[in-house]
């Protein structure tokens, strides 16, 4: 593997699938780290969570008027078009337009 590359060795409790992986520890061989952490699928929840939070807390930053601390949509952002599904009373999202009569 090229330098700089990262391997998550996954089953490094049960003897591992990676060359060199060592259960606890990240070493790196020739430029590419091998990750030997121990259980992974209990670190995976909490980091999923908080990078989930991270966003949501993003696009909804978005949302305000940090000044005016109110609510402040931008309607012609981008992100807000992609999700905004209704505005005042009317579908305006292309995906979930009525269907019109053949």
């Amino acid at each position: 593997m090229r330098p700089g590359s990262v391997i998550v060795d996954l089953a490094v409790e049960r003897g591992g699938n990676v060359e060199n992986a060592k259960p606890g520890e990240v070493v790196e061989t020739g430029g590419v780290k091998i990750v030997g952490h121990l259980n992974m699928p209990g670190r995976l929840a909490a980091t999923a969570s908080s990078l989930y939070a991270k966003n949501l807390y993003a696009f909804l930053e978005t949302l305000v008027d940090k000044n005016a601390k109110a609510l402040a949509v931008k309607w012609d952002d981008e992100i807000v078009k992609a999700t905004a599904l209704t505005r005042d009373g009317a579908v305006i999202h292309p995906s979930f337009q009525p269907k019109t009569a053949a």
